[in-house]
């Protein structure tokens, strides 16, 4: 009997089912070119044959520094199928930060993408270990030329991918991914009758966040695990998703709040044809209500919330587009209920489980939870249970019918007088003022209650804010010890590659001084 592709869980199993199945259907889109499954599967044996070639076994790291490409995902794919790891870094980063990553991978071959011809010079002196550095048309030379040879493909629990957490606080952590990680979820959801996790064969996949985040590189995957086409943006630009939206076909994607943002206020937004689309996922952040019900009026489309982090493997947790109502509801504030195959648990600072509705912290385990971080045993035993519970690091309560809130990063939240208030909240209740496009909450130092509140907005075009009508709104609509005490102005929030808002950047100067970011 011919093997289901809910049994397959590694990338040469799913490069072989494809190359099969359907050996001239679309695998990857970039601009007008194009790579069949039966091409994918010739150029990724190949390249895995060329990493071999040069020394590389099983466990060593390469690199890629550039921006998406269909070039980033035939090199990750086929050094996957032999086990050799993939660690895309931040194009955005500065080369010190480049340099920090590449020396803590030890990775032996470093590839960069189209436009980072310079990377080997901004490296220079910067580099621990003397990797091969080689750009994009030796890379292809390599594929096209190598012979495809005999290889032991990884097993479903080898690594197979590194990808470094955002950094919003210390350096970088390196979370180690495997097979298991990438694909194991999906057997649980596949009797389900659940349309969104089902997918049609005209379907097409948009990959426009960066592949060095999981929102980036797990949009890839999902095309792959669903032998559809992965739609592959360099970057997210509103008229490059425009374009793959009219032009070819994506019928969902993956984006942050920022970027929908940013969709809405261009001004070819209204006129785009969105018939072809039927979801968007959305996470990274939590979404304002009224910027939601704007997308919902604008593109049509069902939304997805999805919950996760890189530790995780991405979502673990999603809100299905039947609870989104543009009248809002109670559950669309939040992220949703875990994934068939996926636990989740709250507990207190006694590590206790807390009652239902009790905010604590939020642990997960499901095949999902990564391996562990790379050379960072301590780091590792923090966050991960002996019996395979991840700490996230999130503040959140689960309701009466299984439904996950979270209020926020546990060292955002911000202790006002003994009392806690989480800054998600805080900006929820100022979204929606007429005059402000943007806002994020922080805790600045006070001598009487510890910590006050402080709201940090960006005006909308032509406008200006004002700080008591901004406090008075807030005021309105959450308890006075929550809304904020002072109100600053500025041009544009400070964000991290994968579109976080980096709140330490805005608290730092009202914490000099002080041993810790908690008076």
């Amino acid at each position: 009997m011919a093997q289901s592709i809910d049994e397959l869980f590694t990338f040469d199993e799913h490069l072989n089912y494809w190359a099969k199945e359907r050996p001239d259907g679309i695998a990857m889109r970039e601009g007008e070119h194009i790579i069949s499954y039966g091409e994918l599967d010739d150029r990724t044996a190949r390249f895995a044959s060329a990493l071999i070639a040069k020394g590389l076994k099983k466990g060593d790291r390469i690199a890629w520094i550039g921006k998406n490409a269909a070039l980033y995902f035939t090199m990750f794919y086929g050094a996957a199928r032999a086990g050799i790891v993939m660690s895309p870094i931040g194009w955005r980063l500065a080369p010190t930060e480049w340099a920090y990553i590449l020396n803590d991978t030890a990775a032996k071959i470093v590839f960069t993408g189209e436009g980072f011809d310079d990377a080997a010079a901004q490296l220079t002196g910067k580099l621990e270990h003397n990797p091969e550095i080689i750009g994009p048309a030796e890379a292809e030379r390599l594929i096209s030329e190598t012979p495809r040879v005999a290889f032991e493909p990884a097993t479903i629990d080898e690594a197979v991918l590194q990808l470094y957490t955002s950094g919003t606080t210390g350096n970088p952590k390196g979370a180690v991914l495997c097979n298991r990680n990438l694909f194991g979820l999906r057997k649980y959801s596949k009797d389900l009758d659940l349309p969104y996790t089902k997918w049609e064969d005209d379907e097409a996949v948009m990959v426009a966040m960066p592949c060095a985040h999981i929102g980036g590189t797990g949009l890839g995957v999902m095309a792959l695990g669903s032998g559809l086409p992965g739609v592959v943006l360099p970057e997210f630009t509103p008229d490059a998703v425009f374009d793959a939206v009219e032009k070819y076909g994506v019928t969902r994607f993956f984006i942050v709040p920022a970027a929908l943002h940013m969709l809405l206020l261009h001004p070819r937004c209204k006129s785009v044809d969105y018939s072809r689309l039927k979801y968007i996922l959305y996470g990274a952040a939590p979404i304002p209500l009224e910027l939601l019900r704007q997308c919902m009026q604008v593109f049509g489309a069902e939304f997805i919330q999805a919950y996760g982090m890189t530790e995780t493997t991405g979502t673990i947790c999603m809100l299905p587009p039947e609870d989104h109502d543009p009248n809002g509801n109670k559950r669309m504030r939040s992220a949703g209920k875990p994934l068939p195959g996926v636990e989740i648990r709250i507990l207190g600072g006694d590590g206790e489980e807390v009652p239902q509705g009790e905010v604590g912290e939020v642990v997960t385990r499901s095949t999902n939870n990564m391996l562990g971080y790379w050379n960072l045993p301590d780091a590792t035993k923090n966050t991960m249970t002996k019996d395979g519970w991840i700490h996230t690091g999130d503040a959140g309560y689960m309701d009466e019918d299984g439904y996950l809130y979270i209020h926020d990063r546990v060292k955002d939240m911000i202790i006002s007088g003994g009392e806690n208030v989480y800054p998600a909240e805080v900006e929820s209740a100022i979204y929606g003022h007429p005059a402000v496009q943007e806002v994020a909450v922080i805790g600045i130092p006070d001598e009487k209650w510890g910590e006050t509140v402080k709201a940090v907005v960006v005006p909308k075009p032509g406008m200006s804010v004002d700080e008591a009508d901004v406090i008075a709104w807030a005021r309105e609509r959450i308890a006075p010890f929550k809304a904020p005490r002072s109100i600053d102005v500025i041009a544009e929030l400070p964000r991290n590659a994968s579109g976080k808002i980096l709140r330490k950047d805005l608290r730092a100067p009202y914490w000099e001084g002080y041993e810790r970011m908690v008076n």
